[in-house]
Order: structure tokens, then sequence, then C-alpha cells
């Protein structure tokens, strides 16, 4: 997927994705990459929340689809909406180059307690 993460602090988590690689058969931006890079800024985040004491597994993932993207890399920004004991959400909004909204995505995680070792 080539996903990198650029920053992360407790309140902003931000990553990259080629969109090369990560195309559907029309040459479009496969919307299941989108999801994929969704999912990875909303479960760090939750898991940067949850740690040491709990871990996060994926509950719900949302994706609105608004433009599509051919070349070039997307950015996605998570922030969190809600950060509670047992549930945290985050919504990530993923832009193209020129900064143009691409792609709306909303993560709920469960955070459970993490396994004894």
């Amino acid at each position: 997927m080539g996903i990198e993460i650029t920053r992360w602090d407790a309140d902003r988590l931000v990553g990259t994705m080629p969109v090369k690689g990560n195309r559907q058969p029309y040459g479009l931006l496969h919307g299941g990459a989108n999801a994929v890079l969704a999912e990875t800024l909303g479960s760090v985040a939750a898991a940067m929340h949850a740690a040491p004491e709990r871990i996060a597994v994926g509950l719900e993932l949302s994706c609105t689809h608004h433009r599509a993207v051919t070349e070039g890399v997307v950015t996605g920004v998570c922030t969190p909406v809600h950060r509670g004991r047992s549930t945290a959400t985050y919504e990530i909004v993923i832009s193209d180059e020129q900064d143009r909204r691409c792609c709306t995505a909303r993560l709920t995680c469960f955070l459970r307690e993490a396994p004894k070792s």
C-alpha cells in the first residue's frame, strides 16, 4: 500500500499513500485503498490513546468517496471525535495533492484490555 505516517500525536495523525499501485481497473484510486489508509491512521491513533493497558480493535468503518484520484499521493488527516474508556472514534479526511477532499471516513475502535503476557 505504501502508507507512511508523517505526524503522530494525540490530537492529529497524518499519513500519505501513493495512488500508483493502489488503482482499480479503471485507473482510479481504489475505494478500498482509501479505507485501508483511513483504518490504518484511525487504528494507530486509537492504539496510542489506549496504550499500554488496552488495545484498539476496529468496530466500524464508513467511507464516503467524494472525487476520483488518478495519480500522485493522497494524504489522510486523522482527528479525534471521541476518546473514551471503551471506544474511540476518529474522522479521517483524505485529500489529493491539490488539497481537494477525496474521501471522508469515520472509524470507531473498541478498546479492550490488553492480553496478559
